[in-house]
């Protein structure tokens, strides 16, 4: 994990006040998703902070020292002394042939919500998950993150902000 300046993390703990505030939009089911380009995982002073990179911006999803520890090994390639749970569920769904297709991430009432679709076979099924599990299993299987254009807009950090640029 690499650790950004204290003025980034201030405008991360800014961005989640403000989607806190923010009314989530209303999007239609039809409306584009967006493909989040880039996953890192930063340090902060509150804990570990997933950053979901797209559109130079960055959303930060606050979560707990494991699971930021299954991530920071997925997007490595790291291999942990122990598997984790995600490393175990990796493990199930390949041997029953299964992958994950997609994990769409998405924000209620301060929340973040993850919604984890999984292929076995000819069956496709989507699983309600915390944001950062689904976003776990996405790495290890390589598979797309998505957001809204409007979470994205609302929760983003502008990454071209000159408190961004050690992110």
């Amino acid at each position: 994990m690499s650790r950004p300046p204290v003025r980034l993390i201030a405008c991360c703990l800014a961005a989640l006040a403000l989607s806190a505030a923010v009314p989530a939009a209303d999007r239609k089911p039809d409306a584009p998703l967006v493909k989040i380009e880039k996953v890192d995982v930063v340090a902060s002073p509150v804990g570990p902070v997933v950053m979901l990179q797209a559109r130079n911006r960055a959303i930060p999803v606050f979560v707990d020292p494991v699971v930021a520890e299954s991530i920071q090994a997925a997007l490595t390639g790291g291999k942990l002394a122990r598997p984790l749970t995600h490393d175990l569920m990796r493990s199930v769904l390949q041997a029953f042939d299964g992958k994950v297709a997609q994990v769409v991430v998405t924000l209620k009432e301060r929340t973040y919500y993850g919604a984890l679709t999984v292929s076995m076979g000819k069956s496709t099924k989507v699983f309600d998950s915390r944001s950062s599990d689904a976003i776990a299993l996405a790495i290890h299987f390589k598979a797309p993150i998505l957001v809204s254009p409007e979470l994205l807009d609302s929760a983003g950090i502008d990454l071209q902000a000159p408190d961004a640029r050690m992110l």
